[in-house]
């Protein structure tokens, strides 16, 4: 199987695993990680998304063919990854390419290893990536590295991604895990709306913003988290 979900406590860990390809996917292992996605259930409160044999993603597998119908499938993934509203973490090491650049800034942190390489080379190929990677690589890496590796092909290092702010952390996949599970007793309702503002660009998502924020305001949670906080004990968050 070209993906392998595992859990442990509230954390659920995703691993690509085509290492002959240093993990990149076909539309059989884009198809596998849309279901390992949709299989994620309400006990689990964070995400690792990692690749085997030392590599994240080196991108789509162009030993096939990536034609229209994989790139909407691919937009339809990402969304999904990126809309969870559980904390995720992409536990990067070794090739972190194309398409696994868009699974990286589809996770909400980055856990990078010494040899992580990232790269956006759709000039090498006369492709372009759609709006919402752009915006993305924009956002994480800032305009002049985005500018750098989309427009030269160039190859960023573990070094660039801490110094540019687009890594976290750094560490191996354990350090991920462990990273995810420190945000696992936290409140879900303030982590699924505050993942909502990160991504407002306009006045339908800030609603949605604006009603998670009052949501959250009126939740039994926040009832809960001052109570603990009275009390100095750890809270126990239900997420309504």
């Amino acid at each position: 199987m070209p993906m392998h979900a595992t859990r442990a406590g509230g954390v659920a860990t995703i691993t690509i695993d085509r290492a002959e390809r240093r993990n990149a996917l076909n539309a059989a292992a884009l198809e596998d990680l849309d279901e390992a996605l949709r299989g994620l259930d309400g006990e689990v409160r964070a995400l690792v998304l990692t690749g085997a044999g030392g590599h994240f993603c080196a991108g789509a597998d162009l030993t096939e063919l990536e034609d229209v119908t994989f790139t909407q499938h691919l937009a339809g993934v990402l969304d999904r990854l990126a809309g969870l509203p559980i904390v995720t973490v992409a536990a990067v090491e070794g090739s972190c390419m194309g398409l696994g650049m868009q699974l990286a800034i589809a996770c909400d942190i980055r856990v990078v290893a010494d040899d992580a390489r990232f790269a956006v080379p759709v000039a090498k190929l006369g492709l372009m990536v759609d709006y919402w990677t752009l915006d993305r690589v924009r956002r994480f890496w800032g305009e002049g590295a985005a500018r750098l590796m989309t427009l030269t092909a160039a190859t960023l290092t573990a070094d660039d991604a801490w110094r540019l702010g687009f890594a976290q952390a750094r560490g191996d996949l354990t350090a991920a895990q462990e990273l995810a599970a420190s945000a696992t007793g936290l409140a879900p309702l303030s982590q699924a709306g505050t993942k909502l503002g990160f991504d407002c660009d306009g006045p339908l998502e800030v609603a949605r913003y604006d009603a998670a924020f009052a949501r959250a305001w009126a939740s039994e949670d926040l009832h809960e988290g001052r109570a603990a906080f009275r009390e100095r004990r750890s809270p126990e968050f239900r997420g309504h």
